[in-house]
């Protein structure tokens, strides 16, 4: 088995790169925190952060600050153990080629 094989594709994407560096090195995030640092639309943080929803990588918990909705997300243990697959398959990946 080749070391491209161990780099996960739901990673591919910069905004899911992005989400799942932010959450493995905090707690939480909110919806409007991640949006904020990652520069992108309501849209397109909300449709990635369901595809990684969807692959259990992370869960979203949705609740009421106030008479303000809010949505925090953390990474699950799946995710985490997914996305240090794939950083030690990318970091492979760069090291065999230098």
């Amino acid at each position: 088995m080749g070391i491209i094989n161990n780099i996960n594709k739901a990673f591919d994407h910069r905004v899911r790169l992005g989400i799942m560096s932010v959450l493995m090195v905090n707690e939480h995030a909110d919806f409007k925190a991640l949006k904020e640092l990652l520069d992108v639309t309501d849209g397109n943080l909300a449709s990635h952060a369901k595809a990684l929803e969807q692959a259990g990588y992370i869960s979203v918990q949705k609740q009421f600050i106030g008479k303000k909705p809010n949505t925090k997300y953390v990474v699950t243990t799946t995710g985490k153990t997914a996305f240090k697959k794939h950083l030690d398959a990318l970091e492979k990946l760069i090291n065999r080629n230098q």
